[in-house]
């Protein structure tokens, strides 16, 4: 590629504040939760790179085409891929399209379709604008792509707190992970966290049904307590993991759960896990914290099941699909909590409407 701004070019990162910033200085976007990807074409040529510098266009060939169609000749355009399902953001999905096999790639290219939702320009022409502020990249990017049809979208902008406010409120339920803010008058900053992102925490009470160790300590400290909700069924559904404990508290954890492991894998619920099938995505919602994936390969997945009689609060950001979409943070032991009262129905739901709302805007 011969571009004004050639890859590998690191993307610009945001660090998470507890608000919205206060000022009149403001540009707010809604976080999009998918994979990060800076799209570079130079003519023909279109390269798709991972936040990591990985080249994705083989995980992604649904894409190409829409791209060529909807970009200038030679530009380098910031944004993530998403799938878009009727009940929002299909994060899961999205990680399936990472198949080594090019005919499992084809197959979920059209079971599966991406799109890509854009934020930010880098280069037109002969021109690099990493060096104009951002307001005017803004506007710049938005007269690029205002005929462009889907899979490729513009994301949703604006300066009104109040707006970016509701949308921090209302969004999540639609896969959107908060609510970013950028400065009018920032530059485009590689791998610099110049840009702000406030993201939502909840507090959860789980049931702690098993725990994996730490890998480094040969089985003398906790690496990961292993979580669950029952639904409404009474079956306990696995939906996280609580970890990032302190060296002191990993080894006061292995006393702690010590009288939970007696005999815990007799009539445990999660005893049956190795029966998922790992090539059905229907069925991934049921895959237990024991079982291999294409993503996991090479790592120990190895549990300690725990009889289902401890609770633990933990504070998450939010859910995707019946998981939390990161790693949950340990708040307390709730001693007061019987495990039959840890369900789905403590966790606040929105409903994911506005998802299908900001497509059918950008469509």
């Amino acid at each position: 590629m011969d571009l004004s701004v050639n890859p590998p070019v690191l993307p610009m990162l945001a660090k998470r504040v507890g608000e919205l910033p206060e000022g009149e200085s403001w540009i707010f976007e809604p976080k999009w939760d998918g994979f990060r990807t800076l799209v570079f074409r130079d003519g023909d040529e279109i390269f798709l790179q991972s936040r990591d510098e990985k080249p994705l266009e083989r995980y992604f060939p649904d894409v190409i085409e829409p791209l060529k169609a909807a970009l200038p000749a030679q530009c380098v355009l910031d944004g993530e891929i998403v799938i878009a399902r009727e009940t929002g953001l299909d994060f899961e999905a999205l990680q399936m399209r990472l198949h080594p096999a090019a005919s499992r790639v084809k197959k979920l290219a059209g079971e599966l379709p991406a799109s890509i939702v854009f934020f930010d320009l880098l280069c037109e022409g002969a021109e690099d604008l990493r060096g104009v502020p951002f307001a005017a990249r803004r506007d710049r990017l938005q007269a690029l792509v205002a005929h462009a049809k889907a899979p490729i979208h513009l994301t949703p902008a604006t300066r009104d707190r109040v707006v970016a406010a509701d949308w921090f409120r209302r969004f999540e339920g639609a896969g959107l992970d908060g609510v970013i803010a950028k400065s009018e008058a920032g530059l485009y900053e590689s791998n610099k966290r110049t840009m702000l992102k406030v993201k939502h925490e909840r507090d959860a009470d789980c049931v702690v049904a098993g725990f994996r160790w730490h890998k480094r300590g040969e089985k003398t400290s906790v690496g990961s307590l292993l979580l669950g909700l029952y639904d409404d069924n009474g079956h306990l559904e696995h939906v996280g993991v609580c970890a990032s404990f302190t060296n002191a508290k990993r080894i006061e954890l292995v006393a702690h759960l010590s009288p939970y492991r007696k005999d815990a894998i007799e009539d445990h619920p999660w005893r049956e896990w190795a029966e998922w099938d790992e090539q059905s995505p229907e069925t991934a919602a049921r895959r237990r914290p024991g079982a291999q994936s294409r993503w996991s390969q090479g790592k120990d997945l190895s549990w300690e099941p725990l009889r289902p009689e401890l609770v633990v609060q933990v504070a998450y950001d939010h859910m995707q699909g019946t998981r939390f979409r990161h790693t949950a943070q340990f708040r307390r032991w709730r001693s007061d909590k019987s495990p039959a009262d840890c369900t789905f129905e403590q966790l606040e739901v929105v409903a994911p409407q506005e998802l299908m709302e900001i497509f059918s805007k950008l469509d």
